[in-house]
């Protein structure tokens, strides 16, 4: 599995090892929040050749691969290059290596963010299909990429046989996830913000712009089982794996608030803000695996909130975060 030391891939590590799996574990930092259960962790490059074929060797029957360059918001909107150059890397390395060494199965992680800006311009935006990312316009560079190593996934199937499968993410939250500095999602962010006002007892939290664009939030526990059925179907084509309950940036702040019990008050500043409208349509995805994601928003960030807070609670007592 390459990026194991993200927030996804420590919790799909675990979903793994539980199955009975053995698990290699790559990415070019350790896990942050608690030890990977791989039976193997390498700290490599992704971006480097060398290194993928490294990641791929012995054997390897299956690769999971969710290695990035990434973050929320304010990370994509000012690292353009820096995404595009580096993601590019990882994703044209990582396939050709697995071809060579023998890879049965290959998952993609790729994106919403694939989508054409012209279909996200209202808040209340129709729900995005599959078919919707043609003809193609997405905003960002990482869009982009996502974009153009999902083509690259179809034609390794076409041309070289290697079974290929591509999810497309809508907003992944949960516990163990980053949570401040910059590449943290929106859940996380809101967690952070809305804990600080309950410790610190001021009830100001800034949101960017209006607060009235539209996303859609699926917890973690819900990607990992769609991601694992995914793999054992015979599914080729891109699919999306997310919620379809579309709320506000300000009714996610206040339903964060509600789960911690405290009081706040927005205060809405200039700040990056993405595309304005963003949903996912389940169609495809119930039809094909039968199944879609059903941990309520409510129960996910009541989960992740208190995690985000203990961390908290412990950066600003000066001593080291739980790792749970």
């Amino acid at each position: 599995m390459t990026g194991a030391g993200g927030f996804i891939g420590w919790h799909l590590t675990n979903a793994l090892k539980a199955r009975g799996h053995w698990v290699r574990g790559v990415d070019i930092k350790a896990p942050e929040y608690g030890p990977s259960a791989a039976d193997e962790f390498e700290l490599l490059d992704l971006r480097r050749w060398d290194a993928c074929l490294l990641a791929t060797r012995g054997g390897v029957e299956e690769v999971y691969a969710l290695a990035a360059d990434m973050g929320g918001m304010g990370f994509i909107s000012a690292n353009h290059a820096q995404i595009l150059h580096n993601n590019a890397l990882i994703d044209i390395h990582t396939l050709e290596a697995a071809r060579q060494q023998g890879v049965r199965r290959y998952l993609y992680t790729s994106s919403a963010c694939i989508y054409p800006e012209y279909r996200q311009t209202e808040a209340q935006v129709v729900p995005l299909k599959e078919e919707d990312a043609y003809p193609a316009q997405p905003q960002d560079a990482y869009g982009w990429e996502k974009l153009v190593s999902e083509v690259l996934c179809r034609h390794y199937t076409e041309d070289h046989g290697l079974e290929t499968r591509t999810v497309r993410f809508h907003n992944i939250f949960g516990p163990q996830g980053t949570w401040e500095g910059g590449r943290e999602k929106a859940p996380a962010a809101m967690c952070r913000k809305v804990a600080l006002a309950k410790l610190t007892g001021d009830p100001v939290i800034e949101i960017w712009g209006d607060g009235e664009q539209t996303r859609s939030f699926c917890y973690i526990d819900d990607c990992v089982e769609g991601l694992l059925r995914l793999m054992r179907s015979d599914h080729r084509e891109p699919l999306n794996l997310g919620q379809d309950r579309m709320v506000t940036i300000n009714e996610l702040a206040d339903l964060v608030a509600a789960v911690a019990g405290t009081r706040i008050e927005k205060r809405h500043v200039p700040g990056p803000q993405g595309v304005r409208g963003r949903n996912s349509d389940n169609t495809r995805l119930r039809q094909v695996l039968g199944w879609e994601p059903a941990i309520s928003l409510e129960d996910g960030l009541a989960r992740t909130y208190a995690w985000v807070e203990a961390q908290v609670r412990a950066k600003r007592a000066g001593g080291a975060a739980p790792l749970g």
